[in-house]
């Protein structure tokens, strides 16, 4: 069941107030990734998780500041786009679901990723760091992709004893 509408709205706001596209069906994903197939763009899978709210969708403004910039951006809403949010995952072949999520797409294909795992516990600015790289690399005129999906770097692996919690509270130890 999906989230309450008015739930979410404040959420979905603050993205598309910074211009980025919603894709609410099947359709509209399909019609975003035809379009990015001679392009780029960036998907986010926005959340109603502290997360989304702290660190993901604050280092999409941040980024937006940034010179190099995919064609688009976009964004299904996981929790309420349900078949929407199905349909990016179908593009996003052999990549775990999760949310939120960022997917830079290039030419039809996933290029680099930012998991849950890359942006909760840490901040806007870090996030919007690892995204201008992402766009420096395969944004501009002269970038090109080497056929793998790139995730950022991990600060460090988490000990045996971190291992054994939930990545929730990985992220605050």
């Amino acid at each position: 069941m999906p989230y309450p509408k008015a739930l979410v709205q404040p959420m979905r706001e603050e993205l598309t107030r910074l211009g980025v596209t919603e894709l609410t069906s099947e359709a509209d994903v399909d019609a975003a990734f035809a379009s990015a197939a001679d392009g780029t763009m960036l998907l986010v899978v926005n959340s109603v998780c502290g997360c989304a709210a702290a660190n993901a969708r604050p280092a999409v403004a941040l980024v937006q500041q940034t010179a190099t910039q995919p064609d688009a951006y976009t964004t299904v809403f996981a929790g309420q786009d349900l078949e929407a949010t199905a349909r990016a995952r179908e593009h996003l072949a052999g990549i775990p679901p999760s949310s939120p999520f960022m997917a830079l797409i290039k030419e039809g294909d996933p290029v680099f990723v930012l998991e849950r795992k890359h942006i909760e516990g840490r901040s806007a600015n870090a996030i919007a760091g690892d995204l201008k790289e992402a766009f420096e690399t395969y944004c501009g005129e002269d970038s090109a992709t080497n056929g793998t999906v790139e995730r950022p770097a991990t600060e460090s692996s988490p000990t045996a004893e971190e291992s054994d919690l939930p990545p929730t509270f990985r992220s605050i130890r």
